[in-house]
This record gives structure tokens, sequence and C-alpha cells, in this order.
């Protein structure tokens, strides 16, 4: 387990934790619950461990997060940049009476929110670029070409995105939204090089026969590319499809997460490792919460 890998996280008095606890988190962690429980409150959460007080004191002002993700991506383009070597400490971070701490210390490290709900050409634009700077494009088309074997290359022209099919360039608009969106995590896992990457909804807007190829590709990149990813579903099919291509890449260093409500009205987390939860999907037993 890398050091600069979340492996638990305590939050205290915010949103809808009051004293939640969760550990056991691994390189690849899926997190699932029910429609409105909190799954989106704690990648938050986990997003507000890096400690930018300048990020915090404007989250304090924002009422309505049903755009969090978006809004995050924003302030982190405005002026999270200023503090790409920030340090994370394991001290508590505590402003507007709320506490989150975790186990990273003294650790360099980018946490990236990122929403999977859509596929923007700043989007592209932004994870393509990092792409070019490490020299993955080659790599970036082998795996693009995993997904779809027609497509042979992936191009930014004019900051516009173009996929390369018999030959001839055509822009990604005319492939239809899923190839842009399974391209769009693509770029985003792979640009997210010794990072940790929250992707909210992950298998939103990719058709349930493609998941199994998506979950490889991401089991694949994040461990070569040494990415701890944290990512959110409600979706029985993509919890299904992560078990069953985990297990077939014998990926050691996966966790699934349910957040629920015990019958106090509590907020929970149940982690599971790879082995207790290839044994509840076996059982069919129910873990998107109750």
């Amino acid at each position: 387990m890398q050091e600069h890998y979340i492996k638990n996280i305590e939050i205290k008095n915010f949103k809808c934790f009051e004293n939640f606890k969760a550990e056991g988190f691994g390189r690849v962690n899926l997190i699932a619950g029910k429609n409105n429980v909190g799954k989106t409150a704690f990648m938050e959460a986990c997003y507000l461990i890096q400690n930018n007080p300048e990020i915090n004191l404007k989250l304090k002002h924002i009422t309505r997060m049903r755009y969090m993700a978006d809004i995050l991506e924003d302030l982190f383009k405005e002026i999270g940049k200023k503090f790409i070597n920030n340090f994370i400490e394991e001290k508590s971070n505590t402003h507007n009476n709320y506490q989150i701490t975790s186990n990273i210390e003294d650790s360099k490290v980018n946490i990236l929110f990122k929403s999977s709900n859509k596929s923007t050409k700043k989007n592209y634009n932004e994870y393509y670029g990092e792409i070019i700077d490490n020299e993955l494009e080659d790599k970036l088309d082998d795996y693009i070409k995993e997904f779809d074997s027609n497509i042979t290359k992936f191009r930014m022209k004019e900051s516009q995105p173009f996929c390369q099919k018999n030959g001839k360039f055509y822009n990604i608009n005319e492939f239809g939204d899923g190839l842009g969106k399974f391209i769009s995590l693509i770029l985003l896992v792979l640009s997210s090089k010794d990072n940790i990457l929250l992707i909210d909804e992950i298998d939103n807007g990719i058709h349930y026969t493609n998941l199994d190829k998506l979950w490889e590709i991401i089991l694949k990149i994040s461990k070569e590319q040494n990415v701890q990813v944290f990512a959110t579903t409600h979706s029985k099919e993509c919890i299904e499809s992560y078990a069953r291509v985990a297990k077939r890449l014998e990926d050691e260093e996966i966790t699934m997460t349910t957040l629920a409500r015990n019958p106090k009205g509590e907020l929970k987390a149940l982690v599971w490792n790879k082995r207790q939860f290839f044994s509840e999907i076996e059982q069919n037993h129910e873990v998107r919460g109750w």
C-alpha cells in the first residue's frame, strides 16, 4: 500500500456526517449507497483532506451542492494550482465547526475531484495536455483500442477531440456519448499519476455491456500510474462488473464500501476487502445499501 493512499478517514459534523469513521481502503475503492445517503458528501470530505483553506473558505458559502463536482473543478482551476505541492497533514482540518482527519502524513499529493457526468472540451484539453507532457499518447491509443478496436488514435485538433477510424479522423461527437465518456475517464486516470482521484457516478453514460472494459482499464491504469481511485455508484451492474473484473485480474488492492444508516439513524460505512466483497457478491447479498 502506497504511503500517499488514504487508508482511513474520520469525519465529524460535516454535512450528513456527525461522527463517522471508515478504514481499510485500497488502491481502487467503489462506494455505494442509496440515493441521498451521502456518497457525494463523502467524496467532498476526502477532497478537503488537502487542507487548502482558501477552497474550504469558499465552500462554506455554498449551500446547494447538486453540482459540487463542477464547482470544485472550477475552484481547483482558479486557485488550487497555486497549492499543487501542498503537504497534507494528519492533523484535523477544522473549518466552520467540521473536522476531517486521515492517515495521510507529510505526503506531496493532489486529490482531484472530478465529475464523470459529462465530457467537455475543457476536460479533453486539460487531461490531454498532461498526456502529451508525459509522452503517453501511444498508451492512451492502446487503451482506447481495447474499448473499440475500430478506433486507432485519439488526438486534439484546434482544441477539438477527434478519433481516427479507417485512416480518417472524425470529431468525437460523431461516435456517440458512450465513447466520449469512456475516453474522458481514460484521460482522467492516465493523467493522474501518483495522485488520488475521486470520481462521482463513474458509470454514468456507460452502457452496462461496456462496464467490464471500463473496470479493466481503470484497474490496469491505476496500478501502472500509482493512482488511488475512489468512485461512487448506485448501479448493481456496475458493482457486479467491478467484482468480476477484479477477480479475473487477481487485483489484491480493491475494496467495496457501502454507506448506510444504522437503526439509530447514524450514517456508517461497511468496508469490504477483496475476499469479503467477492463472498458477498457470490452469495447475491445486497451491497448497495439498505
